[in-house]
């Protein structure tokens, strides 16, 4: 479990249902919308098809008026479906030339909304007039995926009879097979099933309907699945791209009766995904108390000491979880599980019930015999080298605040002592020694004091600061360290990072502070940040100050401020980042970042960027270190021999953050956007999945991407190699024609070869798309692009989803504003200036 001492709360599978969830909700909310329109404007005519009357409406309908349709988009076809109208009254306006193939602005055909609205009538008055039951709309949805939804099985026979496709797929590769087992229609998956849709269906990231009818519980779908059609059925034994197989989904949802069905099919009860999670662990990270005993009884005890990838057995599981202590109980009642049972790490079920605070579980393992002194080994980082540090669960409990938890163990009182142990308990005969809050901060101190005090003796004294030199304005950024402020340092308009007066933990704010002042103040490049001083004196008043960067982030730029840079200015900073980087790696004692990306790329008001926030950096004492510390840095841009707990790694980490940092430049999103950052990570590392290729990157570029984050460190290029390809596509001319804005298409040259290999039906260029989680919301947002209306600037902002919220989710793709980054020669910091620039001392 490294330095994190939890696993991520979802899967990449819970993550996509959940969006998958959110997308059909949006769905409804625009098919609801169509289908109660504001008639208060509608013309005589559109009237006349809302009210039904037949004889009005041939009165007024000619050939001028046929196309007429509302501000949202409805056509007369439109407006009669959702007015209930006659079977007849839409055989006459098909008659008449009305097109059954318009789409609404919120992209549905006149079949999509009778279809929603379980007309059969209609659907077959709008099927005979020639409609194409296939037709895609929102979100490439077809009337049979909307009957499939609504459970309309009398509308689904009517579209299978006049050809619909039984397998076609939706924006998320779902079927429509898929869509009533989500949904819970059980007659109309018996009738998709009997006409021959395939039961196995792939999913986007490989769910099958069995799958969904197992997470939702529902028996009997479950079973019109099993059971099949002759020949044809659903296998028990298949898994998602995750390693889930139904059991999986079964038991973390907890649903005895699909439960009993499956075992008695042929599941795999101890199978793990690609966490190592079985379905009892899902049960117990989910506090399925029930799911667990029957697990036990039925298939044995195989399960009950296996670890998964984050060292956690079944108990440790139910310790995390921390809301069912029944389940504990019952865990511990079984004669193989050991209380006090480690894992990799060496953390117990105690540890993780003092990580997540649940003082019952505590109190409950305490009583039944926990050793409070079992240790777990974590990373800890001081100065230039790293060491293990042993944590007791006191420690996990203190470090997270759970201050309940800690004075719950510091004075629990075990059956065999004498009395409850205080916080200056000598004894080691007793099976509690606490760790003294008192003793331990102080001797955390006094290691920290020396590190401070060694720092001021070796820092040059033109780096040494006082807090009184300092005026702090605005905040402009914040982390757990504390915050940084825009201000002033004897006149020059500066950074300063202000730290927190912390210092008790596994890596401690001093620790952090200590290292990055020691590399900052050995940088002298024009592309990386440039230091200015620090303040040592007091360690409430720790601070590090540097330039001020005017542009602020890269982060911000793409994807707060939603900025278009041209093709050559994101090429400029790409470059910039690359010549600091390799400085860093090419120094006497290399650097490693550790911590690189969009986040810690600052760029200047010239567009030209430099590397910044050396907080998780590190000198690189040897190529061979095997102490490196586990899982340093932002989780979407790590690279996956770092995420999976590996404690040998090199400068290549780098090299891999630094290709997902140029695609996001370049793609202008979010890595795995539709995955929180613990998901991203563990799809890179995992799954070996990466960011689908636009086609409108350059071929050179393509090449150093697929290099850069190849799963293998040893194949990945050094930053010196890349430097030339970058300067090269750089000045290439047809990179200057793509920055050109008025440039028409035709005009782009083949100096520069480009990814051209994805062409849509209607003769487009689109991103090429991947069957992964990697490529489905890029899929998401370019069908949104596609079927958005007006001019540029408004489709951009009409998005299937809102915004990027707070947990990393990018829901308005593409909503981005053109960003007219004057870097193209127009920078006084020209290469030259920049190899020669003396560093700025105070």
């Amino acid at each position: 479990m490294g330095n994190y001492k939890s696993r991520p709360t979802y899967s990449c599978t819970d993550e996509l249902k959940k969006k998958i969830s959110e997308s059909y909700a949006l769905f409804r909310s625009k098919v609801i919308e169509d289908l109660r329109p504001k008639d208060t404007d509608w013309t005589e005519l559109q009237q006349a098809c809302g009210s039904g009357d037949l004889s009005v409406l041939r009165t007024l309908l000619n050939d001028e008026n046929v196309s007429e349709t509302t501000d949202a988009g409805l056509g007369l076809l439109h407006i009669s479906c959702v007015s209930g109208a006659s079977s007849s009254q839409l055989k006459f306006l098909l008659r008449k030339g009305v097109k059954w193939s318009s789409l609404t602005k919120n992209q549905f055909a006149p079949l999509h909304l009778a279809a929603y609205r379980g007309d059969v009538e209609q659907v077959e008055a709008l099927a005979d007039g020639g409609a194409d039951v296939n037709q895609p709309g929102h979100s490439d949805v077809t009337s049979l995926h909307i009957a499939a939804m609504c459970g309309h099985l009398e509308v689904a026979r009517v579209l299978v009879t006049h050809g619909a496709h039984i397998d076609v797929a939706d924006i998320v590769k779902f079927s429509p097979l898929h869509i009533a087992c989500y949904f819970g229609h059980e007659k109309v998956v018996e009738f998709l099933i009997q006409s021959g849709a395939d039961i196995n269906v792939n999913g986007s990231v490989g769910d099958r309907p069995l799958h969904l009818a197992c997470a939702k519980g529902n028996l009997k779908i479950t079973q019109l699945l099993v059971e099949g059609r002759g020949e044809v059925k659903a296998d028990v034994t298949l898994c998602d791209d995750e390693g889930h197989n139904p059991l999986h989904f079964c038991c973390k949802s907890g649903h005895l009766l699909v439960l009993h069905y499956l075992l008695d099919h042929g599941a795999q009860p101890h199978a793990t995904n690609i966490y190592g999670d079985t379905p009892l662990h899902l049960a117990c990270y989910n506090g399925k108390l029930e799911i667990a005993k029957q697990l036990v009884a039925l298939t044995g005890s195989d399960s009950l000491n296996k670890e998964n990838v984050f060292s956690e057995t079944p108990l440790h599981s139910a310790g995390t979880y921390g809301k069912n202590v029944e389940l504990v109980k019952f865990l511990l009642d079984q004669d193989c599980v050991d209380i006090n049972c480690q894992g990799k790490d060496g953390h117990t079920a105690l540890h993780s019930a003092c990580y997540h605070g649940h003082t019952r579980v505590v109190q409950f393992l305490l009583e039944n015999g926990a050793d409070v002194n079992m240790v777990a080994c974590v990373s800890e980082q001081s100065g230039d080298s790293e060491k293990r540090e042993e944590q007791t669960a006191l420690m996990w409990a203190y470090e997270r605040g759970h201050d309940a938890i800690v004075v719950l163990m510091k004075h629990h009182k075990r059956p065999s002592d004498d009395s409850a142990c205080n916080d200056y308990s000598g004894s080691l005969d007793g099976s509690y020694v606490s760790v003294p809050s008192p003793l331990g901060k102080l001797r955390s101190m006094t290691k920290e004091k020396i590190d401070v005090l060694q720092l001021r003796a070796n820092l040059p004294h033109q780096f040494h600061l006082q807090i009184v030199d300092l005026d702090f304005h605005e905040v402009i950024g914040s982390g757990s360290f504390g915050k940084v402020y825009k201000g002033t340092c004897k006149g020059r308009t500066v950074a300063v990072k202000r730290y927190r007066a912390s210092s008790f933990g596994a890596k401690s704010d001093v620790d952090m502070f200590c290292r990055e002042v020691a590399i900052l103040a050995k940088l002298n490049s024009p592309y990386v940040i440039n230091f200015v001083g620090a303040c040592l004196d007091d360690p409430s008043q720790f601070a590090i100050v540097t330039q001020y960067v005017a542009g602020g982030s890269l982060f911000s730029l793409l994807h707060e401020q939603k900025r278009l840079i041209d093709l050559q200015s994101k090429l400029t900073i790409a470059l910039d980042v690359a010549k600091g980087m390799d400085y860093l790696h090419t120094l006497t004692q290399p650097i490693i970042h550790r911590d690189l990306n969009s986040h810690n790329i600052l760029l200047d008001e010239h567009g030209r960027a430099v590397v910044a926030d050396f907080g998780e950096s590190r000198f690189l004492r040897s190529t061979e270190e095997d102490n490196m510390t586990k899982q340093p840095g932002n989780l979407r841009w790590m690279a996956p021999e770092i995420f999976t707990q590996c404690t040998k790694y090199s400068v290549k980490a780098d090299m891999f953050s630094f290709s997902l940092v140029l695609w996001e430049l370049l793609a202008g999103e979010l890595p795995f956007a539709h995955l929180k950052p613990a998901a991203a990570a563990a799809e890179t590392a995992y799954h070996n999945s990466r960011p689908p290729i636009g086609i409108t990157f350059p071929k050179p570029i393509v090449t150093l991407l697929q290099n850069g984050w190849h799963a293998n460190p040893d194949e990945r290029p050094e930053f010196r190699d890349i430097i030339p390809i970058l300067e090269e596509c750089r000045q290439s001319q047809a990179v200057a024609m793509l920055s050109n804005v008025d440039a028409a298409p035709s005009l782009f040259p083949t100096a520069l070869p480009m990814v051209t290999d994805q062409v849509d039906p209607e003769g487009r260029t689109t991103p090429p798309l991947v069957g992964h989680v990697s490529a489905l919301r890029n899929h998401w947002e370019m069908e949104a692009s596609r079927n958005s209306v007006g001019s540029a600037e408004d489709g951009r902002r009409r998005m299937p989803f809102p915004h990027l919220d707070k947990n990393g989710y990018v829901s308005d793709p593409l909503s981005t504003m053109r960003f007219p980054l004057s870097v193209r020669d127009s920078s006084p910091r020209d290469d030259q200036a920049r190899e020669s620039s003396p560093k700025i001392e105070t």
